[in-house]
């Protein structure tokens, strides 16, 4: 895998960043639609079908711990390599899957390999850009890598009505042949051998218990899950969202998804374009401020509006969306340069973070939440003020946000 290749443009090279970042949510997103049809063709439920979803995150999660520090030893390349390979060999696994437990075993592999494109991707922008502009590339890949949850059922949808739910699975086999494809000829190497840490176990897991046990790591890395969870707390409950509270089909979970991500990319945009004028503390505080009144009007409508109909159920979480995204880019790179020299690990680690809540929010939370509209709402306040409440506490444990990144 160290074969030559073409450095891409820059416009090409956050392309490609972004794209390394879809393959994630597309192995989520594309199966939303077809849920009633696997579960009718696999026998199972509702909740079982769920851990489709919790089975993929926990073993992304748990993969995370190694997808950071392969690539401060080994080099980011390579570990992209491998770990979009091994997600075409899972995808290929889930299409001719038969039963459940087969399923599973092939999304577990699916989120094994998922991470590494955004893991890893997140350390190649620390490794070329600094200061506002690594803010500003970060943002545009949000940008790009928002339109992945918004397309994704779409296309999800149309593939699955029309050739069957193993389709969608076909469909992310070629995705990631492309990518592959791509990686090999224009991914660079980031992280040069001089700058390369030894991979040995018992110096990595003690080095994460240090991360663990540094207040400001903790409090940035809880901040931005919880940030995140605002939104996941929907995009886990979307099947019941769409297909039952708003009573749409398996075509139209554009109808959700795309304001959704809208906002998101509206609030990445407006992270750039604040890069360098305001203060990261700024940036995080007026985030929080947008996720809490339009989950705060969200709850409001779902108690008193006459009836709940798109797109009066969806605006207030398009705003939210735009206050997460407004806020994911600093929190991430004030988290990544506490620890300068294993950037890799550090990302490493918050993804653990964010997946395990991630995860208990698909497999637990959602299943009771999305029975109610109005209590997926407050659910998506109480993240939000846990969000808000980690970032004071960051803040007070020494979190230096004051300059701009």
């Amino acid at each position: 895998m160290s074969t030559t290749h073409t450095e891409p443009s820059r416009s090409g090279f956050i392309l490609l960043l972004a794209g390394l970042a879809m393959f994630g949510p597309f192995s989520i997103d594309t199966v939303f639609p077809m849920f009633p049809q696997m579960e009718q063709a696999l026998g199972i439920g509702p909740v079982q079908m769920q851990q489709t979803i919790s089975v993929y995150l926990f073993a992304y999660a748990l993969m995370s711990l190694l997808h950071g520090p392969l690539s401060d030893a080994l080099g980011r390349r390579v570990v992209i390599m491998a770990g979009v390979a091994l997600f075409v060999v899972s995808s290929v696994g889930c299409a001719l899957s038969t039963s459940l437990w087969q399923l599973l075993a092939f999304r577990a592999l699916q989120g094994m390999s998922a991470g590494s494109g955004l893991i890893v991707g997140r350390a190649i922008i620390r490794d070329r850009f600094h200061g506002a502009e690594a803010q500003r590339v970060m943002s545009r890949i949000t940008m790009v890598f928002g339109v992945a949850p918004a397309i994704a059922p779409i296309i999800g949808g149309m593939i699955g009505t029309r050739f069957g739910w193993a389709a969608i699975f076909w469909f992310l086999t070629l995705f990631g042949v492309l990518l592959l494809a791509t990686c090999w000829r224009w991914l660079p190497e980031t992280h040069p051998r001089s700058a390369r840490l030894p991979l040995t176990p018992g110096p990595l897991f003690g080095r994460y218990l240090q991360m663990l046990a540094n207040p400001r790591f903790v409090w940035l890395s809880l901040s931005g899950a919880f940030n995140f969870s605002t939104l996941f707390i929907y995009i886990s409950s979307a099947p019941m969202f769409v297909l039952t509270h708003l009573k749409l089909g398996p075509t139209q979970f554009g109808y959700f998804f795309v304001p959704a991500i809208a906002g998101m990319m509206l609030g990445a945009y407006f992270s750039g374009r604040r890069a360098g004028r305001h203060t990261p503390a700024s940036n995080v505080q007026l985030a929080y401020r947008v996720m809490l009144t339009a989950g705060l009007i969200n709850v409001a409508y779902c108690l008193f509006a006459p009836s709940f109909v798109w797109p009066w159920a969806v605006i207030p979480v398009m705003v939210s969306g735009a206050g997460i995204s407004l806020a994911f880019p600093t929190l991430t790179l004030l988290l990544l340069d506490l620890y300068p020299q294993e950037r890799g690990t550090a990302s490493s680690l918050q993804a653990f973070i964010q997946l395990m809540l991630s995860a208990v929010v698909a497999g637990l939370l959602s299943p009771w939440l999305a029975q109610q509209p109005v209590w997926l709402a407050a659910g998506a306040v109480g993240f939000s003020a846990l969000g808000l409440l980690a970032w004071y506490l960051a803040r007070r444990a020494g979190v230096s946000a004051q300059v701009a990144l």
